[in-house]
């Protein structure tokens, strides 16, 4: 097992986006017999746009893993708007909406992309919170460069 990263000499690039997208394509496996796209899957898609807006910022999940700061999910809310069904282009737009000392609100829009390429109809809103967490599990401050700033400022 390698060293913990200190997570004092983890920092990121620049500053971590509030906002962000990216897309991914609807695979067979994420769909019902209908070729709906099923409940489940949405969440991964979440999951992959909290991942990449960390990464635009220059940091990884792996390496805040590595420095023992852990994220959970500790709430999600999906609202269900249209279906997305198999080999659509989805774009999934992240925001962070909030937060505290701990903890890190995010709002999404899932959207499919059209043939023109731009993001359209709504298929999902979602909101999640994550916590974080030492390695017994227990509640941790988030490192100051990941805490959400105040809106406006």
């Amino acid at each position: 097992m390698p060293d913990p990263i200190d997570i004092g000499t983890l920092a990121p690039r620049g500053e971590i986006p509030s906002e962000g997208t990216t897309r991914a394509r609807v695979r067979y496996n994420e769909c019902d017999p209908m070729g709906v796209v099923h409940h489940g899957s949405y969440a991964t898609w979440l999951e992959l746009g909290r991942t990449e807006l960390l990464r635009d910022g220059g940091v990884t999940y792996a390496q805040l893993e590595d420095a023992g700061v852990l994220l959970v999910v500790t709430k999600l809310a999906l609202r269900y708007r249209l279906p997305a069904r198999y080999d659509d282009e989805l774009e999934i737009l992240t925001r962070v909406s909030g937060g505290g000392r701990a903890r890190i609100d995010h709002a999404y829009e899932v959207r499919r992309v059209g043939e023109n390429g731009v993001a359209g109809d709504l298929c999902v809103e979602a909101t999640t919170t994550i916590a974080c967490v030492d390695e017994s599990g227990r509640p941790r401050p988030l490192p100051d460069w990941l805490r959400p700033r105040a809106s406006g400022g």
